[in-house]
């Protein structure tokens, strides 16, 4: 359970805070929720608590982990099928975007970006790096304590390597 002031990464929308733990009647039944402030999109959310783990919200990523996530950025192949199969590309991509995982959401923007090299990106897939881009980009400015120019500054250094 998240407690009140711990940041935290909503798949999809990115870094928040969560604000307040209230409880709320729904359908008859008190149910505890999580307040979360998400300053990049300047929204306020609830989540009922029962649901966060499914919904792929966690902590963000203590320091060192997002050194070894910039380090090994470049490193790992890029899955022939999403030069072909757009379907495919997008059902994979969404599926890894929903983790919220830091590591699945560094392989669509590398993946993204090297198919970017090969050909010009469709709608749909520079919509998805645009979502990745930005949840990166949020957990980057909360854990180095840096602005968002400075986090998409660089993400654009490590992405010169690919």
């Amino acid at each position: 359970m998240f407690q009140i002031g711990d940041k935290i990464l909503y798949p999809m929308l990115g870094v928040g805070v969560i604000e307040a733990i209230e409880e709320r009647e729904v359908l008859g039944k008190n149910k505890l929720f999580y307040t979360l402030n998400m300053p990049q999109i300047n929204m306020q959310i609830m989540i009922p608590i029962d649901k966060a783990t499914t919904l792929g919200i966690r902590q963000i990523v203590e320091p060192d982990i997002l050194e070894n996530v910039l380090t090994d950025f470049h490193i790992g192949n890029t899955d022939p099928s999403i030069y072909e199969d757009r379907r495919y590309c997008r059902d994979l991509n969404k599926s890894k975007i929903k983790t919220g995982d830091i590591y699945k959401g560094t392989e669509i923007i590398r993946d993204l970006m090297r198919k970017n090299q090969k050909r010009k990106l469709g709608t749909e897939d520079k919509t998805m790096l645009n979502s990745a881009r930005r949840m990166f980009i949020s957990e980057v400015m909360q854990v180095k304590g840096i602005a968002q120019e400075q986090a998409n500054h660089l993400l654009d250094e490590v992405l010169l390597i690919l």
